[in-house]
C-alpha cells in the first residue's frame, strides 16, 4: 500500500522557511484575489508563458519588446506606464494569445519567486478541480503557499487553501499534524455557502470595493469559467502542465 504524504499549509510566505519540506514537494501558490486568477485567466485566454518578476525595475525591462505584455500592481492598483495590471478582467481578450506575460504583483508573484527552489504550481478557483486531480495522482509531499498581504495573514487564501486541503485529504492519499491546515479548512467550512459575503469584513475586499473592484472579487470567488490548465513554474517561467 502506498504511504501516504504530507500536507501543509504556510499561512503566509514569509513563514515559507519555517517548513521543512522535502526537495520534491510540490509547492501550490495561492494568490485568489487576485495573482493566481489572474494568471489561470491569461492561460485560459491564450497567454503562452507568464514570467513572474518580484520588482518593478525588473519588469520594465520588458517594455516596448516584441510579443510581451508587461503588467505591475502595487497595493491592488495598476502602475502608470503599464497598459496591464492585475484584474483578470484585462486577460480577457484575443490580443494576449501566443504571447509571454511578464508579471509583477504585491504579494503573488513573491510568493512563487519565495518558493522557485521547489516544485511550482498555482491555483485559483479556475483550475482548482484540475489542481486537486493533479496533487491526488503525484506522489510528492504538499505544501500550500497562501499569498497573504504584505507579509500579513488573510482570509481569501486560507478559505481556498482549505478547500483544496479538505479534498485532498478526503482522498485519503494524505496526511496531515499541521494546524494551519485544520484552521483553513474550519474557515472554508464557515464561508463556503457564500465565501463573498463570508468576506464582506475582510482587509482586501474592503480594499477592492474602495477602488471599485468588487468585480473581480466576485469572479475571483465565483469565476464563469474552469480550466485544465496547470500553471507550473520551469526555469523562472510559468508554462502550461
Amino acid at each position: 500500500m502506498q504511504n501516504k504524504r504530507n500536507l501543509n499549509i504556510c499561512l503566509t510566505p514569509e513563514n515559507f522557511s519555517n517548513y521543512i519540506i522535502s526537495d520534491d514537494a510540490i509547492v501550490v501558490i495561492v494568490d485568489l484575489l487576485r495573482a493566481t486568477t489572474v494568471i489561470s485567466t491569461a492561460f485560459h485566454y491564450g497567454i503562452k508563458e507568464i514570467i513572474p518578476v518580484q520588482s518593478i525595475s525588473e519588469a520594465k525591462k520588458y517594455l516596448g519588446k516584441d510579443n510581451y505584455i508587461v503588467a505591475a500592481e502595487r497595493n491592488a492598483m495598476a502602475i502608470e506606464g503599464f497598459s496591464y495590471g492585475n484584474s483578470p478582467f484585462q486577460y480577457m481578450n484575443t490580443d494576449i494569445k501566443g504571447k509571454s506575460l511578464v508579471l509583477t504583483t504585491t504579494n503573488g508573484t513573491k510568493a512563487i519567486n519565495i518558493a522557485n527552489e521547489y516544485n511550482v504550481v498555482t491555483s485559483s478557483f479556475i483550475n482548482i478541480d484540475s489542481v486537486c486531480d493533479f496533487l491526488i495522482n503525484n506522489s510528492k509531499d504538499v505544501i500550500i503557499l497562501c499569498s497573504g498581504w504584505k507579509g500579513v495573514f488573510n482570509l481569501e487564501d486560507s478559505i481556498f487553501s482549505g478547500c483544496l486541503a479538505q479534498r485532498l485529504l478526503l482522498s485519503e492519499k494524505f496526511n496531515s499534524n499541521c494546524d494551519s491546515v485544520v484552521a483553513s479548512i474550519s474557515l472554508y467550512n464557515q464561508a463556503k455557502d457564500n465565501i463573498f459575503n463570508f468576506l464582506a469584513t475582510s482587509a482586501h475586499r474592503k480594499r477592492l470595493k474602495s477602488l471599485n473592484m468588487e468585480k473581480d472579487t466576485i469572479f475571483c470567488l465565483m469565476p464563469e469559467f474552469k480550466s485544465n490548465i496547470i500553471p507550473r513554474l520551469i526555469s523562472g517561467r510559468l508554462v502550461k502542465d
